[in-house]
């Protein structure tokens, strides 16, 4: 098998030029650079650089190999890299849990950032309101959640407030009878079905008057909004850029509201390095 260090120097002959340089960058012998791009040659039968000029240059063969090698060397890199994060204590898996009230250039910018720190780490992003997001990081499913800020946590959470707020307004669908009001009341709302958010594990925590669909997401909300089912509270982000063709906004006393968004994670299951740099990065 190749070792790292021959592969090494291949690849710096070929990148600084020359073996003498080569040997310059390592910190080491021309000779033993040399010597290793020929032990290179011998395993891989191939001739890897054209030695009849003053200065050796790649072949067509060593081309080919020496961007096999750098793959190889890269990857090598990337195995070490998350050898040391691990016995460091950085998770295996970072799960970040977000609702659809929440739309962020802050977190979008985080990912990117992340993705640097991070390269090679898994980053795993779920979508869930209310109370199941809070049921998520409880049970430790998500080291980080993103939430629509409620009026009390539970004793083993931990939070902070975002330092950004979002829009929810009430919409139909265009074609809804509702939509051909100026302004709407209470009374005009009853008198229409309600499509409203209902976490999975507990549906009943509100109940609305009169006819209701329900779902957990704000998205399948929408869809049935669109479909003419009835009027729905939602995120004006999520429908300016999923919906803003077939919705219309009701004008109606008391919306739209802003809501603020809180980072909430558990004292029981606290995040790691990664989950905290996020979290840091969240909060700055």
């Amino acid at each position: 098998m190749v070792s790292h260090e021959v592969l090494t120097a291949f690849v710096q002959a070929a990148v600084q030029g020359s073996f003498s340089a080569a040997a310059r960058k390592l910190g080491k012998s021309q000779s033993t650079i040399s010597a290793a791009v020929a032990s290179l040659e011998i395993d891989l039968d191939l001739v890897l650089f054209d030695r009849s000029s003053r200065k050796p240059t790649l072949t067509p063969a060593g081309h080919v190999m020496l961007q096999r090698a750098e793959d190889i060397l890269a990857a090598s890199h990337r195995l070490e890299l998350a050898a040391s994060q691990l016995s460091a204590g950085v998770e295996a898996k970072l799960t970040v849990a977000i609702s659809d009230t929440y739309q962020s250039d802050r977190f979008e910018a985080t990912l990117s950032a992340f993705e640097l720190r991070y390269p090679d780490l898994e980053l795993e992003c779920l979508i869930a309101e209310c109370d199941d997001l809070i049921a998520l990081v409880q049970q430790g499913r998500a080291h980080v959640a993103f939430a629509e800020t409620p009026s009390g946590y539970p004793p083993d959470l931990t939070w902070a407030t975002v330092d950004e707020r979002t829009e929810i307004a009430l919409f139909v669908s265009r074609l809804h009878p509702l939509a051909e009001l100026e302004t709407v009341d209470e009374q005009a709302l009853r008198r229409h079905r309600q499509l409203r958010l209902a976490t999975i594990i507990n549906p009943y925590e509100t109940r609305a008057q009169g006819r209701v669909w329900s779902a957990p997401s704000y998205l399948m909300l929408l869809e049935m909004a669109q479909g003419g089912f009835g009027w729905a509270s939602l995120p004006r982000w999520l429908v300016a850029r999923f919906g803003a063709d077939k919705l219309q906004e009701l004008k109606v006393r008391g919306w739209p509201r802003l809501v603020s968004v809180d980072a909430v994670w558990s004292k029981r299951h606290p995040p790691g390095p990664a989950g905290s740099w996020f979290l840091g990065k969240m909060l700055e």
